[in-house]
């Protein structure tokens, strides 16, 4: 492997979305991605389809678990069964990391709370994702993304209207649980090459889709403003958003006077208008900024007018569907499209992970990204290999001092 957590074990109990995407951010990363899954059935997302590539019975796979599980390797384990137990705290006691997104005390009742996993391994890295958090009056509450897109607000926030909330195309608190769980990861094991103990890192769905209310946010705990959803233009920018044009539609911004007076210039609109000469005059007359460009636009094929505003120096842009983003050059130039060979399913293009990284010097940057990409794994494919590792020399591996240090002595609840 090779990546800046090269050398990183990481034991990934996750399901779902949320967890297993952070453990394939941390696995993209060059860390090693140990995937325990339920005997039988595996992660839950296995079987979330269509679309499958192969057709039902055995060896069949979702798409959808190929979105979230890259770069592991899946062994399966029974969790009440005292000999899998057994392999787990083996797991524990070499691993860095722990991921788990049970619902919150489910792990200590199999007798794996975070008292037990630490005594098992100080140096433990311990990632907990919930719904809504550990504690509080709903903590126990199961987490699932569209009803927490409801409840955190974000749906009040997007679609056509206030009375037309919509969520967002892809699970986003799932995905942005696992983003901010895996940079607490990473900023626990920073702190671990301090201290030499690891610690406890909890996010949830909740705790996500809040943490990116960003203006939204403190338009309501500053100003007392609480908005609403209102469609594709911007709350506090005008013009941005979506226009419609001859046979189509273009995206443009207008973030800055300057970009403002630009694209009057190239328009023939007179910039300081009445009404129309700040910011803030715009986004209180939004709709007739809205009426004024799409007036100018009608006759104006899309390619035509994207042309006309880059030649202006305006930000603007397509909507593209998905076939078109992954045919767009510049997202091939950026590695958002891998290639794997699939045991079962053969060649994959998946989509590819976001960070890049780059050694200076004196003749140029070199790139030192992961190249070496491993498809989502087979339910339970490296069972056999990961045992006979487990049995092999614990030479380096932390083990337990004093009593009660097992599962078995007591601990479980």
């Amino acid at each position: 492997m090779s990546g800046p957590l090269d050398g990183v074990l990481v034991v990934d109990l996750t399901r779902a979305l949320a967890g297993p995407h952070a453990g394939m951010m941390l696995g993209d990363l060059g860390a090693r991605v140990i995937k325990v899954e339920s005997p039988g059935s595996g992660d839950d997302s296995r079987g979330w389809g269509p679309p499958f590539v192969q057709p039902e019975g055995a060896g069949r796979e979702s798409t959808y678990f190929f979105s979230a599980n890259r770069n592991k390797e899946s062994i399966t384990l029974d969790l009440k069964d005292d000999a899998d137990k057994q392999v787990l705290t083996e797991l524990v006691r070499r691993a860095d990391v722990l991921l788990e997104n049970f619902r919150p005390g489910t792990l200590a009742r199999l007798g794996f709370g975070t008292d037990v996993l630490a005594e098992l391994n100080p140096r433990l890295v311990q990632l907990s994702i919930s719904g809504f958090g550990h504690d509080g009056p709903e903590g126990q509450r199961a987490g699932y993304d569209q009803i927490a897109q409801g409840e955190a607000g974000l749906m009040s926030l997007t679609g056509s209207g206030p009375e037309d909330p919509q969520k967002v195309g892809v699970p986003i608190g799932d995905l942005l649980a696992g983003m901010y769980g895996a940079y607490g990861v990473l900023a626990a094991l920073l702190e671990r090459e301090r201290t030499g103990v690891g610690q406890v890192v909890r996010t949830s769905l909740l705790a996500a889709v809040v943490g990116v209310h960003a203006f939204q946010g403190t338009a309501y705990t500053v100003a007392g403003q609480v908005n609403r959803g209102q469609g594709n233009h911007h709350p506090s920018i005008a013009p941005y958003g979506l226009f419609r044009c001859a046979g189509g539609s273009v995206q443009l911004s207008c973030g800055s006077e300057g970009l403002w007076r630009r694209l009057c210039t190239e328009f023939g609109f007179d910039p300081d208008a009445e009404g129309l000469a700040t910011n803030g005059e715009r986004v209180g007359n939004r709709n007739r900024v809205i009426e004024l460009l799409e007036t100018a636009f009608a006759e104006i094929p899309a390619e035509e007018l994207l042309a006309r505003l880059a030649a202006a120096g305006v930000p603007a842009g397509k909507v593209r569907t998905l076939d078109e983003v992954y045919a767009w050059e510049q997202t091939l130039s950026q590695g958002l499209a891998i290639s794997v060979d699939h045991p079962t399913a053969g060649p994959l293009t998946l989509p590819g992970p976001p960070l890049r990284f780059f050694a200076p010097g004196t003749d140029g940057e070199t790139e030192t990204t992961r190249r070496d990409h491993t498809p989502p794994p087979v339910l339970g494919a490296d069972g056999e290999a990961i045992r006979r590792w487990l049995s092999g020399p614990t030479e380096g591996v932390p083990q337990p001092d004093g009593e009660g240090a097992d599962v078995e002595d007591g601990h479980a609840t």
